[in-house]
């Protein structure tokens, strides 16, 4: 019997595998399962974790590693933080190798990257600024902000997460400008090339590209 597609050949809508830090990048995500659930297939584990994570599902489980060449793309959802700038160069080297899993062509790996943490993604839904993002008591005054906002946060939360994301529009142009802005602080390009994301992961300045994803989205369905 023939094995059953589960791609995105007849429906024609992309098969997306997503991998979080945390819950709250999973919620987020789910978001993003349900608002675009007429162009995207969005999937992902139940369990945390990142590109480790992604090379073990790819080697072991067969409902990624048997339908490897049906998926379009890998994401990976996180945040950047200074204590992780050395591993990059690991990273680096499973995302090429999932590049090169597929036989037809590469599948895309897209770093939503979030400086800090997520809760500096969500509070771009609700206005534009550039904090400091390097200090724990840092990351902590963004989270309390963000409290302030929506009194009913917590990490987590696909309800209150959800509400929050329907505001994308906003995030979409308030995260815009937080990397444009780092042009001037010497980041090479603002296209999603392995060169800028590199100096993303490494410099750890106050930014968010997750908008680029959703944008990616928007188009499949223009």
């Amino acid at each position: 019997m023939a094995r059953k597609k589960v791609g995105s050949r007849g429906s024609g809508k992309k098969i997306i595998r997503v991998f979080c830090e945390g819950e709250s990048e999973q919620a987020y995500t789910e978001f993003l399962k349900r608002k675009f659930s007429d162009v995207a297939v969005i999937k992902y584990p139940r369990e945390t974790g990142l590109f480790d994570r992604a090379e073990d599902r790819f080697k072991k489980d067969p409902s990624y590693r048997n339908y490897k060449d049906e998926i379009d793309e890998v994401w990976f959802f996180f945040d950047v933080e200074t204590k992780d700038v050395d591993k990059w160069d690991g990273r680096y080297k499973i995302i090429n190798w999932l590049r090169k899993l597929r036989k037809d062509k590469n599948i895309r790996v897209r770093l939503l990257m979030t400086t800090g943490c997520i809760e500096y993604w969500l509070m771009l839904h609700r206005k534009y600024y550039t904090p400091s993002l390097q200090t724990v008591a840092e990351k902590e005054s963004v989270i309390v902000e963000l409290k302030a906002a929506e009194p009913l946060y917590e990490k987590g939360d696909i309800e209150i997460i959800s509400k929050i994301a329907e505001d994308y529009p906003v995030a979409i142009r308030n995260a815009r400008r937080t990397l444009c802005r780092l042009l001037e602080d010497g980041m090479p390009e603002l296209e999603d090339t392995d060169v800028r994301n590199q100096w993303l992961h490494r410099k750890c300045l106050t930014f968010s590209n997750v908008y680029e994803a959703i944008e990616f989205l928007e188009n499949l369905e223009n």
